[in-house]
């Protein structure tokens, strides 16, 4: 498997602490690079690093475009404008209650309730992915747009399972048009943008409302709706350094270095929810209620986390094993494997995908079972 990260990703000890930087973008490596003056080489980066602070260095990156994360204590992000800012948040915000009208949707069953639902996802890693298969596990038709020739080595053979992505150019007007002509079919639209990013493309809320009267519409960002850093661009490595969960994993650990929760825990856990709402705003259309758009934050979910209990009571997690996998192979775009069972069931219904794993830009941009 590709590594998830690139050569300069990680974490660097500064002048006064440590701070992660991420550089899986190429524009997001050269706004680093620039900033430290340093070619992309590993042992240069952690020269020139070492000789800033911590706080002015994330400062510089951000200023410069890039994505950066000092580390810093649960007591420091709390007292922090930012994270007082998230404090006060919804744990999911409701915005724009309105009335819309579901499509009727016949081939729904009880084992496969999202059946003939369309979803257009419009996120990256790893949360908004997460959510959208999610909801194709419980039948949903989701179509996943990207820009031409965009990847996600080591990730997407994980979360494009149960779904058929298709490569757009937004800022053409082709593109664009297309879009707009697949979110005005769509039931649910999914996005990870920054608060307004999509105004830039012409589609803001009234132009979404507009196009598609009748969508439920799930959203998050990374650090909050509200606050300084409403804005500013950010991954689940990245808010652990700044919520405090890094450090608090640090002397947990006993470490001498930044210690994280595994597995993109904020990605998932953020995932699962935008699904459960999606499922929530169904139900309260279905029953006749006002329908509000939902607005989740990877900080946000940080601080439910590290605000609930530190164990837990049961069999100690060491791996998977046999019986931790599916019986058959899933003939993936990337050839057979074997994949882990689903993780969670509600009620009686379990998850499922006719649809294996596949790359990115292998599907046309249209719903299934429709005419181009």
């Amino acid at each position: 498997m590709p590594n998830l990260w690139d050569p300069i990703a990680g974490d660097y000890e500064t002048a006064d602490g440590w701070i992660r930087l991420h550089t899986n973008l190429p524009r997001h490596r050269e706004a680093a690079l620039r900033v430290l003056g340093t070619e992309a080489d590993r042992a240069a980066v952690s020269q020139a690093v070492a000789r800033w602070q911590a706080d002015d260095l994330e400062t510089a990156v951000v200023a410069e475009g890039g994505v950066a994360a000092a580390m810093r204590s649960r007591q420091e992000w709390l007292s922090h404008p930012q994270g007082q800012a998230v404090a006060a948040d919804p744990f999911i915000g409701w915005h724009g209650p309105r009335c819309i009208s579901l499509r009727h949707r016949p081939q729904a069953t009880s084992s496969r309730p999202l059946a003939g639902l369309r979803v257009l996802d419009l996120t990256r890693v790893l949360a908004g992915p997460v959510s959208t298969r999610t909801l194709a596990g419980f039948g949903a038709d989701v179509l996943r747009i990207d820009p031409p020739g965009w990847d996600e080595p080591g990730v997407i053979p994980d979360i494009s399972l149960g779904k058929r992505c298709a490569y757009l150019d937004l800022r053409s007007a082709d593109g664009l048009e297309r879009l707009k002509t697949l979110m005005a079919d769509a039931d649910v639209l999914v996005h990870g943008y920054r608060p307004g990013a999509l105004d830039g493309l012409g589609l803001d809320r009234a132009a979404r409302d507009a196009i598609a009267p009748n969508r439920i519409e799930v959203t998050l960002d990374a650090y909050g709706w509200q606050g300084p850093w409403a804005g500013r661009r950010g991954f689940d490595s990245l808010v652990q350094m700044s919520a405090g969960i890094a450090d608090a994993g640090r002397e947990w650990a006993g470490a001498d270095k930044p210690t994280p929760l595994p597995v993109q825990a904020l990605d998932h856990a953020t995932g699962y929810l935008m699904a459960a709402a999606v499922l929530s705003a169904i139900t309260q259309a279905a029953n006749g209620q006002q329908v509000a758009d939902a607005h989740l934050s990877l900080a946000r979910t940080a601080e439910l986390l590290a605000g609930m209990e530190k164990s837990a009571r049961g069999e100690e997690i060491t791996g998977a094993t046999s019986r931790d996998y599916a019986p058959e192979p899933e003939m993936s775009g990337w050839g057979p494997g074997r994949r882990l069972m689903p993780a969670l069931r509600v009620g009686d219904t379990e998850m499922s995908w006719p649809l294996p794993a596949n790359r990115l830009g292998t599907s046309p941009a249209k719903w299934a079972n429709q005419d181009p």
